[in-house]
């Protein structure tokens, strides 16, 4: 009997993949968690009926929400992640040599446990040394942290459930505060096409909170529309002024995606993006 996975976006569509087993399902403190092998798209992180990534197009997420930000602050050397329990985002990180201290605040352990056992592939660094786990809630950790920040990756899953909040006003405003006075946010806001509102709210309230707040935007596959887009918050740099298109050039790892066209391509938004951010 064939098993297929069903996510539905919006009343009128959604996606399905075709599943050859379930190798993890759990329901954790927090929500549901499973890993799954799918016939296309290698093994599969769903959190609450929901993809959050895949072997096969992972690479496009992790490294726009990566490579963006640390190409263009000139010494990002204490970064902080905010989700991230697959482990992609600190894989990127490690790339960067310049980079002196990674802190990963993570709610839920079970996603990264689940992670290290069966998506090797973005979970093989997270027990680098200059990584330091937490694990937490990333709401209150910015409310309360002392710590200053060269750059602040949010990657979060959707906004609802335990990560609903990491989209509001008061977070957006502490992970400010944590930020040194040249730092940067970058965080995923979902797609153009299916959550117009999500976009329109928080590029509001990022604008009242950073002097330059940019769109930009990148295809993946297996995320609602397959459109994504992300913020880009900074209290100095822009991410196309400042790019350091040599040290980009110049770098000592591979990227599958992640090069300097794509860095200032990303930026070039179709009209229907620039109206919802105007």
């Amino acid at each position: 009997m064939e098993m297929w996975f069903y996510e539905k976006h919006i009343p009128g569509a959604g996606i399905c993949l075709k599943i050859k087993k379930t190798l993890y399902s759990k329901k954790s403190k927090y929500q549901e968690v499973q890993i799954l092998e799918t016939e296309e798209f290698g093994r599969m992180l769903v959190i609450d009926g929901m993809v959050m990534t895949t072997e096969r197009d992972e690479f496009i997420y992790h490294e726009m929400l990566v490579h963006v930000p640390i190409f263009t602050h000139p010494n990002p050397e204490n970064i902080l992640v905010i989700g991230g329990g697959d482990g992609g985002t600190v894989r990127e990180l490690v790339e960067h040599r310049d980079i002196k201290k990674i802190t990963m605040v993570e709610i839920d352990k079970d996603v990264i446990d689940a992670s290290k056992k069966f998506l090797p592939g973005l979970s093989g660094q997270l027990n680098n040394p200059r990584f330091k786990l937490i694990i937490g809630d990333g709401i209150k950790y910015v409310k309360s942290s002392t710590g200053k920040f060269d750059v602040i990756i949010l990657d979060s899953s959707d906004p609802v459930g335990p990560a609903k909040e990491l989209f509001s006003r008061d977070f957006f405003k502490n992970v400010y505060r944590c930020l040194k006075p040249d730092g940067i946010l970058v965080a995923q806001t979902e797609t153009p096409f299916m959550d117009k509102e999500v976009i329109k709210k928080t590029y509001k309230i990022l604008k009242k909170i950073f002097p330059l707040v940019k769109l930009y935007f990148a295809p993946i596959p297996t995320y609602p529309s397959g459109m994504w887009s992300f913020a880009f918050a900074s209290k100095k740099y822009d991410p196309l002024v400042n790019f350091d298109i040599e040290r980009a050039m110049d770098k000592k790892f591979p990227t599958k995606y992640y090069n300097e066209d794509v860095h200032r391509g990303a930026f070039m938004l179709p009209e229907f993006m620039k109206r919802l951010v105007r």
